[in-house]
């Protein structure tokens, strides 16, 4: 078992800013086309954290042309070139589900001062 937690302390990223439940944030994510390689920025809140060490995922929610989109990534993944945080959201759950109901304005999460 402690072979398994030094393998997944040696793959846990040092550069990933403190993310959590609420926040807006740019994913900078690596995508392969072909032989080809470039980075795709998908921008929004974070409704979702689950799991711990290096198997923490994240799912970030953006409307798109009218339509919800929900995307899960690995948070110590190398795919991801970059991941920056916009900024806070004050929230009081730990899953941020309701927002799948919700448009327009009401889809908005309040800033943490």
């Amino acid at each position: 078992m402690d072979y398994i937690r030094a393998i997944e302390r040696q793959q846990i990223r040092e550069d990933i800013p403190d993310v959590r439940i609420g926040d807006n944030v740019n994913v900078h994510y690596r995508i392969k086309e072909g032989d080809r390689e470039r980075i795709q920025v998908f921008k929004g809140d974070v409704i979702r954290m689950s799991g711990g060490g290096a198997r923490e995922t994240f799912t970030v929610r953006k409307i798109s042309y009218g339509v919800g989109v929900e995307r899960t990534f690995p948070l110590h993944s190398p795919k991801i070139a970059k991941l920056e945080v916009v900024r806070h959201g004050k929230v009081r759950r730990a899953k941020l589900y309701f927002l799948r109901d919700r448009v327009g304005k009401a889809a908005r999460l309040r800033e943490k001062r």
